[in-house]
Parts: C-alpha cells; structure tokens; sequence
C-alpha cells in the first residue's frame, strides 16, 4: 500500500522551472514521437523529453514557460508501477487511488472519474484539483492495468492555466498508445 501511496504522489508533485518561451501549440504541426517496447507517446517539440527517472517516471514532458516570470512549468508525466502479486484490476486501482487523492493531495477536489473505452483500450480518466506549496494544481489522470503493471500518465496544470493547455495536454495523453 505505501508503493501505492508513493507513486501517487510522486504524479502529483512533478513540478519544475527553466526559462524558455512559450509557441501557440495550436499551431505548431511538429511533434515529435517517444517510443520504447511497450508504448509511445507524441508531443510537441517545444515540450522537453526528461527521460532521466526524476522521482521515479518513466519520462516528463515539460512545456516551454510562457514567459520569464512564470514559476511553473506544466507537464506530462509518466510513472510504471509493477503491481506484480497484487492482483489488482483496473476498477480496484482507481479505487484505491481516488482514496489517495483524498487523504494525501492538500485542498484535493475530486472533479471527474470516468472509464473511457476507446476501441479494445479501456483506462480510468481522473481530473482534480489540490495544491502543492504556493501552486495550486490541477491534475488529469490516465490509469491503465495492463500485463501486472499499472501506468500513470498525469497533465499538471496550475488551476487558472489549466484551459490554456488542456487541448494541447489532451492530445499528448491520447497519443499515449500500446504496443501490445
């Protein structure tokens, strides 16, 4: 239960600042595409791949900060966590994280969660709020079970910038695909 708590937390905290400027998105038409043996994931160039395991993801997409006093860069981030003699299905594992969310996220509102079916794919969408020190976040969450491991793709937003990277943060967790 405390591996369970700790990935969580680690999707929920992801935050950090560099100077850049920001693109419209919207019209940027060159994205790149991650791809390793079991999945890939398409994002902007302007975004920057963090493939180095900071807190214990499997890659960080960071977006360019809007401009120099912008504190906080939202983010994709993708955790994996090995399930492995937990037999847990994907409705207990969003279960259990929606209770996470509740106890561990400071100020946590629970907004939307909802199972998406997309073709043979199914995977549990969470979006809540919550803060972390002076930000105050929010979150929408992709969880998939698959093969004993659950997958954690997150878009942390600060609240009042949240519909500004929505479409673009959309679109990078539904480029999130399977290779099996």
């Amino acid at each position: 239960m405390t591996k369970f708590l700790t990935i969580l937390l680690v999707s929920t905290f992801i935050a950090c600042g560099q100077t850049k400027e920001s693109k419209d998105e919207e019209t940027n038409l060159n994205w790149k595409t991650y791809e390793v043996s079991d999945y890939s994931i398409q994002y902007p160039d302007s975004w920057e791949l963090n493939q180095n395991g900071q807190m214990g993801t499997s890659l960080i997409l960071f977006s360019p900060l809007e401009s120099r006093k912008d504190k906080f860069r939202e983010n994709i981030n993708l955790l994996i966590q090995d399930l492995s003699g937990y037999n847990l299905d994907l409705n207990e594992y969003a279960k259990i994280s929606e209770g996470q969310i509740k106890t561990l996220v400071t100020n946590s509102i629970l907004i939307e969660s909802k199972r998406i079916k997309n073709g043979s794919n199914e995977y549990q969408r969470v979006i809540y709020t919550g803060d972390q020190g002076i930000f105050h976040l929010k979150y929408e969450q992709f969880f998939w079970v698959k093969n004993d491991k659950a997958y954690i793709l997150t878009l942390t937003c600060e609240q009042d910038k949240f519909s500004v990277f929505k479409k673009v943060g959309e679109e990078i967790l539904n480029s999130f695909m399977f290779k099996y």
